[in-house]
């Protein structure tokens, strides 16, 4: 028996964990704040994130402690994506990192797209249409806002690529893998390789760039021994530690929600709609967005004065599918798909047998769940298959979640028990890279780890009803919005 740990630098924290190779059992466990999180918690400014990386290493120190990694043989890193770490010819930080959630670079990203020719030119470059949060928007911010620091920036690196450099001992070779090089705006997916043109497109001179390790290679070892795998970006590497495969699409349930499917080839997607990341193992990873998710569900608890969202969700159940003809768009901050980003949510329906507080909650669930059906639809009508769904986030432990989503979504839905998948992910990963090494693992096989523990539900009786609440909504919709979708149906 083997030990490996995986690491998940989060915007936040560092969560470690520390496996055993064989069955990817979870022995031991820590937790540590960034320190510069509480601070950054005080900043009012919500669209400025930035980091201090040390913050990072200090973390993970402190989450190490008390000899968690006693024993270990391979460690795994995953980290928060879209993060960008410029560096200048000597190694060192130009300026603070900009972290993923920092949305200063949104006309950046309208003028790269531009820049290029449009929508479709960069789908076909990169799978991706630019955005805020990309690296290669931040490069462009960073030119009109910074043009000082800008030119001094001769190597570019994202969070997990700048942790794994500093394990390492800040060689002279600097890697990344294929999952965190897909969400930066100037590597394809569907080629495998950079666009270091997009590079100087968006920063005005080339910058080094690190080198893209396959899934099961070994970025190296550190000054003590400890091999170090080629680590990836928090979405790749939760999914690895979920254990999904083709046929399996995961839907995020945040303040936002996304839909993310694996898949055997990477989409090109005009529209911008679908953001062409690659995995962990060598598969892809299509990603569709919605700007609203538990955000409606938790405007409508408020709206209704009830505690919190497991009364709401009590509150839900007393209704019936179709909350009594009650449709809640709920497109509350604008939204990404479809991409009305200057609209806002509409309540239809309204008549006086609906005019009653159990529709209004049973209606914020299923606009929820029918909006996040409609991401879904996006990636089945370009030919992702979809078998089985796993929903993530607190609210899919909700009951009215789960018993509506199998017959909207039209497949199984599996509830994963909480726990640390992206570090689990990075465990699973240095495992993978360790057999390799010795030869006890093929490089395209990864670890056969145990899945998560999770619970079922399938569609059953419940799809026609699930169904017929999708076309409520879809016409509501086509009627508020018509083309949203392209022609209505």
């Amino acid at each position: 028996m083997g030990i490996v740990a995986g690491l998940d630098s989060s915007a936040a924290f560092t969560r470690i964990v520390v496996c055993d190779t064989d069955t990817g059992a979870v022995l031991r466990q820590g937790y540590a704040p960034h320190p510069q999180a509480a601070e950054a918690s005080k900043d009012n400014t919500a669209s400025k994130h930035e980091a201090d990386p040390q913050s990072w290493l200090l973390s993970l120190g402190e989450a190490a402690s008390g000899g968690l990694l006693e024993g270990v043989q391979a460690i795994g890193v995953s980290a928060q994506q879209h993060g960008l770490v410029p560096l200048d010819r000597q190694g060192n930080l130009v300026r603070p990192a900009l972290v993923g959630n920092d949305k200063r670079a949104q006309v950046a990203a309208a003028d790269l797209v531009d820049s290029l020719g449009g929508r479709t030119a960069w789908a076909e470059a990169v799978g991706s249409v630019p955005h805020a949060a990309q690296p290669v928007a931040k490069l462009r911010w960073l030119v009109r806002q910074e043009p000082e620091a800008a030119a001094k920036i001769a190597a570019l690196l994202q969070p997990h690529d700048w942790l794994v450099w500093q394990l390492l001992g800040r060689p002279a070779r600097r890697i990344t893998d294929r999952g965190a090089a897909s969400g930066t705006g100037y590597w394809s997916a569907a080629t495998g390789a950079y666009r270091p043109d997009l590079v100087e497109l968006a920063l005005g001179h080339p910058a080094a760039l690190p080198e893209v390790l396959g899934p099961s290679d070994a970025a190296g070892t550190t000054p003590e021994g400890l091999l170090i795998s080629a680590g990836t970006g928090e979405t790749m590497a939760a999914a690895f530690g979920l254990g999904v495969s083709a046929g399996d699409v995961v839907v995020s349930l945040g303040a936002s929600g996304s839909v993310m499917a694996v898949h055997h080839e990477a989409l090109s997607d005009p529209s911008g709609m679908i953001t062409s990341f690659a995995d962990a193992t060598g598969m892809h990873l299509p990603v569709v967005h919605t700007l609203n998710a538990v955000r409606a569900l938790r405007g409508t608890a408020e709206l209704l004065g009830v505690e919190d969202l497991d009364a709401l969700s009590a509150l839900a159940l007393t209704s019936t599918p179709g909350a009594s003809g009650l449709v809640l768009l709920p497109y509350l901050e604008g939204e990404r798909t479809p991409q009305l980003p200057h609209t806002a949510g509409t309540l239809s329906g309204l008549r006086r047998e609906s005019m009653k507080r159990e529709h209004l909650a049973r209606a914020a669930f299923e606009g929820m769940l029918c909006s996040l059906a409609d991401a879904m639809d996006v990636l089945r009508d370009r030919g992702v298959e979809v078998r089985r769904v796993f929903m993530l986030g607190a609210a899919a432990e909700l009951p009215a979640v789960q018993a509506a989503a199998p017959g909207i979504f039209g497949a199984q839905v599996v509830v994963p028990q909480p726990a640390d998948y992206a570090a689990v992910g990075a465990a699973r990963q240095a495992a993978w890279a360790l057999g390799v090494s010795e030869g006890t693992l093929d490089a395209e096989t990864p670890p056969a780890w145990q899945g998560a523990a999770a619970q079922v539900f399938e569609p059953g009786d419940g799809l026609a009803v699930g169904q017929a609440v999708r076309k409520q909504y879809a016409a509501t919709r086509d009627q508020i919005h018509p083309g949203a979708f392209g022609d209505p149906s």
